[in-house]
């Protein structure tokens, strides 16, 4: 075998290479190879700087913000054999080409060069060839090099780098490219950059574990910034947040100006839930690159994530002045303003986002649903159509907007079908279909047997028009003011709640009728409910709130699980949350997992206590040391049954009948061999429960009644006490039964707020942002359906959510509020005031207390 040997390290720096090195600066680092050998980059130069510019110090660390990972291959811009242009341009650049290779070849700066002068000349054409995207005549080149020497390596591994950038969608192409590096390494098995090339093919075609070995051993031979980076990348792709954090630290401390290296760094903690050491990773990043788009980006979300609406449009904006046309600045920027309940804004982006990328789904789904939820349902149904239109490929995995779209086109014409029927006439939950209501809650696909579709729009059912704040009436506005204030004293602030405007004026609206609804039933009242005239129940209370959350944001099934088909009640219905899965944390509760550790650990005492009494010390001091759920995982040992896991069932003790408890939810916790664990809870509604909950909450809607209608005769202070822990006691309930498919936790709090404030009383105390220490509770959570679950009974919610609630007397104001229910009585009205602006009401001087 000839004798190879690598070109050194520091050649480049010495007369003409160094402009060399300067444009070899400006090309794709995807691959190892152009990053070694930059001269490979020489014929693109021109039309690379052209699309980038000058390079920055970071670029010669890491130039890959010009391509969208180190993962790919590009394909060949043209074919020799069947382009009569790509045929021209060799020629033209035949002369170009050989005094390229001269200079390459002198200088030994490609793979494997060799000892012989001649040889040399001969790789650097082909080598040169590659550089130049002329793939097939560079395979030719070192093919006919190889028939005299089979194992001229150099030539060998010329031939694979060309076979991978020819396009890895054909695999005989990444067969091939496979081959020839594995080749080189059985030959050469002491050089790293041929693992990591062999690495950089393997990780596109899906085999990651064997991509991530050969970065290993690649690290082995030669560790470097680079090397650590890729692995870093993989494992993050991998979901291996914690590794991958671990990598991308070793790279910074080799070479601490890497850009894309302290992103990933960030990206690691915003996905395990670490926010402030995300930020602060992108901080640093836009440090070393002022002009990162993709840092701003990520930016942006994390303080969406946290809740910070001005941080996150601050940062998106930023990115876009960047560069106007970054499509997933304006999708994720559009989201959020979506979900802050901007929908014009959002559309501004929604649009802006199909102008640049017209089979965005997202953009198209997230511009469908805008027009629907503001009544513009013409243009809201044609945008779901063509996510419709988008149909999957054979094999191809659908996405979650084509999934959840003819759901949305299902209900959107049911909506706009309804527009002007009065309210209290029709039945959303009777009116769809089971299956229907089964499969959109579950986000199953639309496989529905026997489905008989909604009608078309109708002609003369115009759109919802747009209504000026000052086209209502004094009274009117005065309303709305007060509404948006009661429904901004719901905001949790903790990370992962965005404030929306929109949920906030619906929930505020939906409090104040519930006040108006329940003071008429006091006082002996009877109420207009799905077509019928009758004493109001507990469900009309709650079916209030439930109205105005589900036309709030229509992309979101608010269906009442007891309304499901009785086989789906069958089998039980779960609202499952994943606390943790394998490394991905869900930062909404986050604050909330010492309180739960607490719990899991009294129960795992009392099994013990119970079933293996002689092994409980050994358990009791394991478990002092524990402090996160993932220190639960050794615990499983003590007891074969819990091995690969265990589950924790909270129970409810009942008020009617003293002694009697039932089942609440269930907390369940497994790992694997490496620590990744699930940590969830659900609750299951089966007819059984849900039966045992109602025959509770009817018993207390009773007592509440009866008493509310004393109090209505004479205010005084026991009976407003014993009314308002009635009702506390109530949502206490029906968060433990959690009864919705969605938003049963803000539809709760909008009834306590507005039955209260029917007693008299009004809550002026904001839900606390975390943690806090009382007489009452070691806890205050900042989640109320958690604290309600988690409570052991309805005395110690009440007690725990009256401690920041800090009720006080009622305004007279509220009496001299116009009737919601008679303001608003068709969807039209609601949609209509949900989309009036609502900066007059900062202007205004709202009389609350």
């Amino acid at each position: 075998m000839r004798a190879v040997k690598m070109a050194p390290a520091g050649g480049l720096a010495r007369g003409p290479w160094v402009l060399l090195a300067v444009l070899a600066l400006l090309a794709r680092a995807a691959l190892a190879l152009t990053e070694r050998y930059p001269a490979l980059s020489l014929l693109q130069q021109e039309r690379h700087r052209q699309r980038h510019g000058p390079a920055g110090e970071w670029a010669e660390q890491y130039s890959a913000e010009c391509d969208s990972s180190f993962l790919h291959f590009h394909e060949s811009d043209c074919d020799i054999g069947g382009s009569s242009s790509c045929e021209s341009m060799l020629s033209l650049n035949t002369e170009k080409i050989l005094s390229q290779a001269k200079l390459l070849a002198e200088q030994k700066r490609f793979p494997f060069a060799t000892d012989n002068d001649s040889t040399n000349e001969e790789l650097a054409i082909a080598y040169v060839l590659i550089g130049n995207g002329l793939y097939d005549e560079a395979i030719r080149h070192f093919s006919t090099m190889l028939q005299e020497e089979p194992e001229l390596v150099s030539a060998i591994y010329g031939r694979g780098i060309a076979y991978g950038k020819k396009g890895l969608h054909d695999m005989k192409n990444a067969e091939l490219a496979l081959f020839e590096l594995s080749r080189v390494i059985s030959l050469e098995p002491d050089h790293p950059e041929v693992f990591e090339q062999r690495a950089e093919i393997l990780s596109p075609l899906g085999r990651i574990s064997e991509a991530l070995s050969d970065l290993t051993k690649a690290i082995q031979l030669q560790p470097s910034a680079r090397l650590y980076r890729h692995r870093g990348t993989l494992y993050f792709i991998s979901e291996d947040y914690a590794t991958a954090h671990e990598d991308f630290q070793r790279s910074l401390e080799l070479n601490k100006n890497q850009p894309i290296a302290m992103l990933y760094k960030g990206l690691t903690f915003f996905h395990r839930g670490l926010l402030k050491e995300a930020i602060e990773s992108f901080k640093e990043a836009l440090k070393q690159k002022a002009d990162f788009i993709d840092a701003y980006k990520s930016l942006g979300q994390a303080y969406r994530e946290l809740g910070n609406f001005d941080a996150a449009t601050e940062s998106f904006q930023k990115a876009l002045l960047l560069n106007q046309n970054h499509v997933q600045t304006l999708q994720l920027k559009g989201m959020m303003l979506y979900h802050h309940g901007s929908l014009d804004e959002a559309l501004k982006n929604f649009k802006r986002c199909l102008q640049l990328e017209p089979y965005n789904e997202v953009c198209q789904y997230m511009k469908g649903l805008s027009h629907v939820a503001m009544g513009q349902f013409y243009e809201g149904i044609k945008a779901q159509t063509k996510v419709m239109l988008n149909d999957p490929l054979p094999g191809q995995k659908a996405s979650p907007e084509y999934l959840k779209v003819k759901y949305l086109r299902e209900y959107s014409r049911y909506l706009h079908a309804h527009l002007d029927t009065p309210l209290t006439e029709y039945n959303t939950d009777i009116d769809l279909p089971g299956n229907f209501k089964d499969h959109w809650a579950k986000n199953l696909p639309f496989l529905i047997e026997n489905y008989e579709e909604q009608p078309g729009l109708q002609p003369h059912i115009k759109d919802v028009l747009f209504q000026n704040f000052e086209s209502y009436k004094p009274d009117v506005q005065e309303l709305i003011c007060v509404a948006d204030h009661l429904g901004s004293m719901m905001q949790y602030e903790t990370p992962g709640f965005l404030p929306n405007k929109r949920i906030h004026r619906a929930m505020g609206l939906a409090t104040l009728e519930v006040m108006q609804a329940v003071q008429r039933t006091w006082a002996n009242s009877k109420v207009r409910m799905n077509g019928k005239t009758r004493l109001m129940q507990w469900r009309d209370m709650f079916d209030i709130a439930v109205k105005w959350r589900r036309i709030a944001d229509p992309d979101q099934p608010v269906l009442w699980l007891d309304q499901m088909p009785a086989r789906s009640l069958s089998r039980g219905f779960n609202n499952h949350i994943n606390l943790i899965r394998g490394q991905v944390i869900n930062m909404r509760y986050l604050e909330y997992f010492e309180k739960i550790l607490h719990f899991i650990k009294d129960r795992i005492l009392v099994y013990h206590g119970a079933n293996n009494p002689k092994g409980l010390l050994e358990v009791r001091e394991a478990l002092e040391k524990v402090h996160k759920v993932e220190d639960l995982l050794p615990i499983m040992k003590f007891n074969s049954k819990t091995r690969d896991g265990f589950t924790v069932n909270t129970k409810v003790p009942s008020l009617k009948d003293q002694g009697k408890e039932y089942d609440g939810f269930t907390i369940t916790i497994t790992g694997d061999k490496v620590g990744n664990i699930l940590f969830s809870v659900e609750t299951q509604t089966t007819e059984e429960r849900t039966q045992l909950y109602h025959a509770e909450i009817d018993a207390l809607y009773k007592d509440l009644t009866a008493k509310g209608k004393i109090l209505i005769l004479s205010a005084e202070l026991g009976e407003v006490d014993a009314v308002c822990n009635l009702i506390l006691s109530l949502v206490y309930y029906f968060y433990n039964l959690m009864p919705l498919s969605r938003g049963s936790s803000v539809i709760a709090y909008s009834v306590i707020m507005g039955a209260l404030m029917a007693s008299g009383k009004e809550v002026s105390g904001k839900i606390p942002k975390g943690k806090a220490s009382t007489k009452i509770s070691k806890y205050i959570s900042s989640l109320v359906d958690f604290e309600a679950m988690t409570a052991p009974g309805s005395e110690a919610f009440s007690k725990i959510a009256r401690s920041w609630m800090n009720l006080k007397s009622i305004s007279p104001s509220y009496k001299s509020l116009p009737s919601v229910s008679e303001t608003f009585p068709t969807l039209r009205t609601m949609i209509e005031v949900l989309n009036t602006d609502s900066s007059h009401c900062l202007k205004k001087t709202i009389v609350v207390v």
